[in-house]
């Protein structure tokens, strides 16, 4: 593969000189590649192959792992810091956890590398929000994700002034406790994956709503990843939670 767009999202030591990389690729989905030498000091690959760094990647090979021959930045934005770069981190285990090797996902790609380009522009009070998008259109495209304008499991239309529930094993369902929202939020978020920037509407209704809805919502969609993740917590989210106690 010549030029192809791709983020390195996790790495591991295969020699005392190479590295083996998870990478996310537009067109050919999560790639695992050897990067040879990419240890040494010297190695031109070593200040290249970073976390949250659009790349264009060369590599070959027929193997479950191809070799990587090059790799260049690609330019755009530059690494994230602080809180971004861990939220950067966290995009990256959700990837690898729910991602299956050589299926491509170019839509998700796309989402990926505006959700990392907003991350390193250090914009104030977007985390949050910007995290709840990427996790809704993750779901989505990975096929996890239920239609939030109906309910799950009767296929009725969910009512704007009644309040709703997304399990993992029901999907989305009237409920009277535990988390829950509003239908017509419910609603606002259908019609935002529906529209033609579907990141851009998500982050602007999640960033409208009241704390206590935002935190009603990550605390389903966390329910629902962790669950399709086979977890009870993400190694990067408990750090996330370390580093705030702190």
């Amino acid at each position: 593969m010549l030029d192809e767009p791709g983020f390195v999202i996790h790495h591991y030591d295969w020699s005392e000189s190479s590295r083996i990389l998870e990478v996310f690729t537009r067109h050919y989905g999560r790639v695992a590649l050897v990067a040879k030498g990419a240890k040494r000091p010297t190695s031109s690959l070593r200040p290249v192959l970073l976390p949250l760094q659009p790349l264009l990647l060369c590599y070959g090979g027929e193997g479950e792992i191809r070799t990587l021959k090059s790799a260049e930045w690609a330019g755009g934005h530059v690494m994230p810091s602080g809180e971004a770069l861990l939220s950067g981190y966290y995009l990256n285990e959700l990837l690898l956890r729910l991602l299956a090797r050589d299926d491509p996902h170019a839509g998700l790609f796309d989402t990926y590398r505006q959700t990392v380009k907003v991350l390193a522009s250090g914009l104030d009070n977007t985390t949050a929000p910007l995290l709840r998008a990427f996790e809704l259109l993750l779901l989505r495209d990975i096929g996890f994700l239920p239609d939030l304008s109906l309910q799950t499991m009767t296929l009725q239309p969910v009512v704007a002034d009644k309040r709703y529930g997304l399990v993992a094993e029901g999907g989305l369902r009237a409920v009277s406790e535990g988390p829950q929202l509003e239908g017509q939020q419910w609603l606002q978020l259908q019609t935002a994956l529906d529209g033609e920037e579907p990141l851009t509407d998500l982050l602007r209704v999640c960033a409208e709503w009241p704390s206590e809805d935002r935190t009603a919502l990550q605390t389903q969609l966390r329910g629902l990843l962790h669950y399709h993740c086979g977890v009870s917590s993400l190694r990067t989210r408990q750090v996330m939670m370390d580093l705030q106690a702190l």
